[in-house]
């Protein structure tokens, strides 16, 4: 009898250990969302609506990201349309080398975890998107930790899964003018 309780206890213990370790497998490869932040209305003049910049609201909840998808060899994002020149709606100067960029070179910031504490400054990626690719530099990081404050010019923290592109990659992808602002691509470091 005392011997069906250990082994029933140690099928048991064996069932829980096997269990935790396929959700731990299956769990490596999301990116939760790691917190919350609340919007605050833009003072005036603030929040440049340029390529359709979305603005934060008053009072609404916006999710942050200290991580991003994980990278693969076609790592799946979503391209985004972002001005690197003075006074677009990039807001500042770009984090890799604190300088502008003009949109007619292909530049893109990626989100947080993509970005990874700047491993990837002024290194290229590749970008698949509408049937072409595209080479592009990396210049600066799509912050998915913050936002809805004068330093990102009032816009929501970018999503985990950015990859924020210059007029000139979205040129490069042949996507029709009126398509711009989102497309599901696939990229790679190069």
């Amino acid at each position: 009898m005392m011997r069906i309780k250990i082994q029933s206890i140690l099928f048991l213990v064996i069932v829980v250990v096997v269990s935790l370790c396929v959700s731990s497998i299956e769990g490596a490869g999301t990116c939760r969302a790691s917190g919350k932040i609340r919007g605050k209305k833009p003072h005036h003049g603030h929040c440049n609506r340029e390529n359709d910049s979305e603005c934060c609201e008053e009072g609404k909840q916006y999710s942050t990201f200290k991580c991003s998808p994980p990278v693969t060899k076609r790592t799946k994002g979503i391209l985004t349309l972002n001005s690197f020149e003075k006074g677009g709606d990039g807001g500042g100067a770009s984090a890799c080398d604190n300088k502008f960029h003009k949109d007619s070179n292909p530049v893109v910031a990626l989100s947080t975890g993509w970005f990874n504490h700047g491993k990837r400054c002024l290194k290229h990626i590749n970008i698949f998107g509408n049937g072409r690719e595209v080479k592009a530099l990396v210049v600066d990081e799509c912050d998915s930790t913050k936002g809805c404050d004068a330093v990102h010019d009032f816009q929501p923290p970018c999503s985990n899964n950015a990859v924020d592109a210059s007029k000139a990659v979205w040129e490069a992808l042949g996507v029709p003018k009126n398509k711009w602002g989102l497309l599901d691509i696939h990229w790679s470091d190069a």
